[in-house]
């Protein structure tokens, strides 16, 4: 076996091809030498089947079948196959740019695991949908996440292999990458921004794709909230003030450097208040059916 590498990037799939496809091209693409990092790809049993997977990878990762669903379960069984004494994740339908790794290596100089940034794509900028335009203003701010919430996203994330290690796998049925942070931080590990460790994040382009989001957010936010006294009471007070808090973030779309038109920005507020009642609405229905 050839000597264990500097960095093992993992990278969760189900279902996606194509997005698997170009999220591999920028990973070929990267400034660090080939040789200091492994590529993992821990499919979720996808149905096309191993081998259509293992065509889509053509020799440029390891490729691993994990059955047990989830991106957590995915993301542990990449990383159990892996090999490198650092570990970057990284989404299948991600691109990450090509200092990405370079970067987030330089910024565990700083911190005990970081979070980079995150671009939001879309196909035309000229013609964005609302989902788009919303997503453009509102998604993946991992800035916020980092510096004000005290946890990133699993999609742009650095950590040495120890620290994993010690810290324990993703769990599954609620906020993952948030509740693993809180499990990291909890360990007395400092997180950190690293602003030049750069990936790009397809926005989602319809209603239905935000909605699915959200049902899923939603979901997972309530499972995250268990065994904690006055769950129902903090829940139906924090949701009810969502049509409020779109009245809030109006402005933030106004002033977006994001958004170019004023059909642009009429179209994200749009789907903002949408949004915001439609998830007051999902919550209602939650606290009803859920124990």
């Amino acid at each position: 076996m050839n000597p264990a590498p500097k960095v093992s990037v993992i990278v969760p799939h189900y279902n996606d091809l194509a997005g698997l496809e170009i999220c591999l091209q920028t990973l070929e693409r990267q400034t660090l030498p080939r040789d200091q990092f492994e590529i993992v790809v821990a499919d979720n049993a996808s149905p096309q089947g191993e081998a259509a997977v293992a065509g889509v990878i053509a020799g440029r990762a390891r490729l691993v079948i994990v059955r047990e669903k989830g991106a957590g379960p995915a993301r542990n069984g990449g990383v159990a196959a892996s090999r490198g004494e650092m570990l970057a994740f990284i989404d299948s339908d991600c691109q990450a740019e090509p200092e990405w790794l370079e970067q987030g290596l330089a910024a565990l100089a700083d911190y005990d695991f970081i979070g980079g940034r995150v671009k939001v794509l879309v196909d035309d900028p000229a013609r964005m949908t609302g989902a788009e335009a919303f997503e453009r203003v509102f998604a993946f701010d991992f800035k916020t996440y980092i510096t004000k919430k005290g946890f990133t996203g699993s999609g742009n994330l650095f950590c040495p292999r120890s620290l994993f290690e010690e810290v324990g796998g993703f769990r599954t049925g609620l906020s993952e990458d948030l509740e693993w942070s809180h499990r990291a931080r909890a360990a007395g590990y400092r997180l950190g921004y690293a602003p030049l460790a750069v990936v790009g994040h397809p926005a989602r382009r319809s209603w239905e794709e935000l909605r699915a989001k959200w049902r899923r957010v939603n979901a997972e936010t309530w499972g995250l909230s268990a065994g904690r006294s006055g769950r129902r009471l903090r829940w139906l007070l924090r949701n009810l003030a969502l049509p409020a808090s779109a009245v809030v973030h109006s402005p933030k779309v106004l002033a977006s450097r994001e958004l170019h038109t004023f059909g642009q920005r009429l179209r994200a507020l749009g789907t903002l208040y949408r949004l915001r009642f439609w998830r007051l609405a999902d919550s209602l229905r939650i606290l009803v059916r859920e124990p």
